[in-house]
């Protein structure tokens, strides 16, 4: 059984790479397709707690001033400390946000996520979130606005399989779903093609990548790898904002075992507002629930008609442009 801390424990000392080619295409393509200054409705999906890049993302979106954040679930283990967090980060950001824990088991294959190490650092507890209400919470918004909703799934797509699910029509009124998950090429990371958001519950990720969504983004592993930060560059960077102060706070449950922080999470969230970060092939994705040894290995066919569309390149500098631009504003 793989354990998260086994799958981010190891091998974070590669280096930051970004085929110079592609670097110039995307940094090209970020210039000919300008922001757009309309607000974006977003509900957020995360598994905040485990790997800090939630966090960092999360206060991303709190600053970001074209984001309209609707709502925030949680996934997967003690998904009332995760609600905690998300409400921590929400409360420095002076953010009335709707907050509800969702499902902390995947759909068939055993728990590979049970706690959220960094509740350890909360130290301002809100009173118990509801129970049950997430699913509920999701379906009532999305058909409030629909064709409006963009869901940004940065975690294990348990509570977004049982939604749809439950409620078949709602994949068609949202306007976009957006997943930090997968591995879609062969560049390298420590695991091979595995990616830990789709192999934690590979069943939902199977439901959610085949559904009838307008359009579904996916940034891969192998794309997010490649934007990272240490620990110094860390703690020098994040002191210029109260949210990424205690953002700060929190990456040192994760940097007491790890060297890098990977900005997985929050590249994913630049793109829906400065989509011109990466570049994006359309095509046909496929999630292996008999891959072995893990479950959920993904794979990725380029099919121009495909309304699923994948990440094939990042421009680094511009996407830390784009992160931090938001807290000196």
């Amino acid at each position: 059984m793989i354990r998260r801390r086994q799958f981010t424990s190891a091998g974070l000392l590669l280096p930051f790479a970004t085929a110079g080619s592609a670097r110039t295409q995307v940094a090209a393509k970020a210039q000919a397709h300008p922001q757009s200054q309309a607000a974006r409705k977003v509900l957020l999906d995360t598994d905040i707690g485990s790997d800090i890049d939630d966090a960092v993302a999360l206060a991303y979106l709190l600053r970001q001033p074209r984001c309209e954040l609707l709502g925030i679930t949680t996934v997967t283990g003690n998904a009332q400390g995760r609600a905690q967090l998300a409400a921590a980060l929400c409360k420095v950001a002076g953010a009335r946000v709707p907050i509800y824990p969702g499902a902390e088991k995947p759909l068939i294959v055993e728990s590979m996520q049970t706690q959220a190490p960094q509740t350890q650092r909360l130290t301002d507890r809100q009173p118990e979130f509801v129970d049950n209400e997430a699913i509920n919470f999701l379906r009532d918004t999305i058909r409030a606005h629909p064709h409006e909703v963009t869901l940004l799934a940065v975690g294990p797509l348990s509570n977004i399989a049982t939604l749809f699910s439950q409620d078949p029509e709602i994949p068609n009124l949202l306007a976009e779903l957006v997943i930090m998950g997968g591995k879609y090429s062969d560049y390298p990371t420590p695991w091979g093609p595995t990616e830990w958001n789709i192999i934690v519950d590979p069943h939902a990720a199977q439901q959610v990548l085949a559904s009838s969504v307008p359009q579904i983004t996916a940034t891969g592993l192998d794309i997010t790898w490649q934007v990272s930060m240490g620990p110094e560059e860390v703690a020098k960077r994040f002191r210029q904002d109260p949210l990424l102060e205690v953002v700060l706070d929190w990456s040192s449950v994760w940097f007491a075992e790890r060297d890098l922080l990977h900005f997985h999470d929050p590249l994913t969230a630049a793109t829906l507002f400065n989509p011109g970060l990466c570049r994006f092939q359309s095509g046909d994705v496929h999630v292996d629930l008999k891959s072995e040894p893990t479950p959920g290995v993904t794979s990725f066919v380029r099919n121009p008609a495909s309304t699923t569309r994948v990440a094939t390149a990042v421009d680094g500098e511009a996407f830390f442009k784009e992160y931090f631009g938001v807290f000196e504003g």
